[in-house]
């Protein structure tokens, strides 16, 4: 059995679409059909359902792949490492949320571009869940980032690590309060208070008002910034409330810029994921950047 057409079987089996297999093999859409079709005529028996959105794998199409699909990833790597065991003309395409890649991601793997290191190269991206995701499913990027864990075989997820949120506010909102009344009337004593947030939809705000108080923020955005940092200088200013991660206002909070206006018994948390496109850990220097951002995380705790 030919190897090329097993091969795009498997990325059309993980993709579920014989456009997106095209994309990530550099094929047209007819050469990825006509060697389905090929394969399937070698087979006897048919591997995909063709359906309005892509395509929905057979019994048999699934226990090809289940049977095929290690071999290959193991191939891929026999290649990649035989191939360049050095990691210096690698380029590594990382994408993720802004805030978090510059002050957790960036940082730890740029400790793999240094000249006592592999010499990994690094280009990075930013972008939301949805933006990441599709472009590493398209091929643009090699790792990502994301809070949201994907669906389908195409994408493979693996939890990175939790972020606590932090209601805080600059001091002036606390004297201005009442330390008694934030402690006693709780959501109740925030109602006037003005809010910072990255969208007017208020996603920070309002899951943390679903998660800590059982009800929805009353006050509207006052301040709407596209950046998670800018939020926190808003704060600083004392433009009004916010809800950061810890990570990124643990200083401000130590040197007392802002201060957590509630300290519930069970904090907000957030879940970050590292996704790769299924069968890629088998590449070597995507696989030593996915391990080295696992262990940093570790640390981040």
């Amino acid at each position: 059995m030919d190897l090329a057409l097993l091969r795009t079987f498997v990325t059309v089996h993980r993709a579920g679409s014989f456009t997106r297999a095209a994309a990530l093999l550099g094929l047209s859409q007819p050469a990825v059909t006509s060697q389905i079709r090929t394969l399937e005529r070698q087979l006897g028996r048919p591997l995909f359902l063709r359906q309005a959105r892509g395509v929905t794998p057979t019994t048999i199409g699934d226990e090809l792949a289940h049977k095929a699909a290690p071999h290959l990833d193991a191939l891929v790597e026999i290649a990649e490492t035989g191939i360049d065991d050095d990691f210096s003309l690698r380029t590594l395409h990382l994408a993720g949320p802004p805030e978090f890649t510059a002050e957790r991601a960036l940082p730890a793997l740029t400790e793999l571009t240094g000249e006592d290191s592999q010499g990994l190269a690094l280009r990075a991206s930013f972008g939301n869940a949805e933006e990441t995701l599709e472009g590493l499913a398209a091929g643009h990027h090699d790792l990502a980032i994301s809070t949201a864990r994907p669906r389908g075989a195409l994408l493979t997820a693996t939890p990175l690590c939790d972020e606590e949120h932090v209601l805080v506010a600059a001091p002036r909102w606390v004297d201005r309060i009442g330390a008694g009344q934030l402690r006693h009337k709780g959501a109740h004593a925030l109602e006037d208070v003005p809010v910072v947030e990255v969208h007017e939809s208020l996603p920070f705000v309002s899951r943390y008002w679903a998660s800590v108080y059982d009800s929805r923020p009353a006050a509207p955005g006052t301040a709407i910034v596209p950046d998670l940092r800018a939020v926190l200088a808003c704060a600083v200013a004392g433009a009004g409330l916010a809800v950061l991660p810890r990570y990124l206002c643990a200083d401000a909070l130590e040197r007392g810029d802002v201060v957590a206006l509630h300290d519930p018994p069970v904090p907000p948390l957030r879940t970050y994921f590292l996704v790769v496109r299924t069968g890629t850990l088998a590449m070597p220097h995507i696989a030593r950047a996915h391990e080295w951002l696992l262990r940093a995380a570790s640390d981040w705790a």
